[in-house]
């Protein structure tokens, strides 16, 4: 398909949109809901069943599966990280905290090491005086 004929589509579409005075709404992924919208949903949603839940999902964008998750999750008790920069905070540290512990894994090794040869080395001295 030719790039052109895309654009064209695209501008048609952008024009037919604003004619009909349509607000495109940013759509949420179900990873950006935090925590208190998700215990919204789940309230909302807690009576629904069938075509009834699967219209509100359709509506916010989620599937039931998104919500049967966030309400074991909310049962079991485990805080998940929603927010993504917290998720990136969370890898940055543990990261940082993989790197402390290869250096201090390489400096005990030094240590050891040195400690063997000093051990070597008074041995040998101690059998030339002898």
């Amino acid at each position: 398909m030719n790039i052109y004929t895309l654009k064209n589509w695209l501008k048609t579409k952008a024009k037919i949109v604003e004619k009909m005075n349509i607000s495109t709404i940013k759509e949420r992924r179900p990873q950006d809901w935090n925590v208190e919208s998700q215990l919204h949903a789940l309230h909302q949603t807690h009576a629904l069943s069938g075509e009834a839940l699967q219209a509100w999902c359709r509506e916010n964008g989620l599937f039931p599966h998104h919500l049967t998750d966030w309400k074991a999750a909310f049962c079991a008790g485990i805080k998940t990280p929603t927010n993504l920069r917290e998720m990136r905070t969370l890898k940055e540290e543990n990261a940082r905290l993989k790197r402390e512990l290869t250096r201090k894994e390489k400096a005990l090794a030094e240590a050891a090491a040195l400690l063997i040869l000093q051990k070597k080395f008074r041995a040998l001295w101690e059998g030339e005086e002898k």
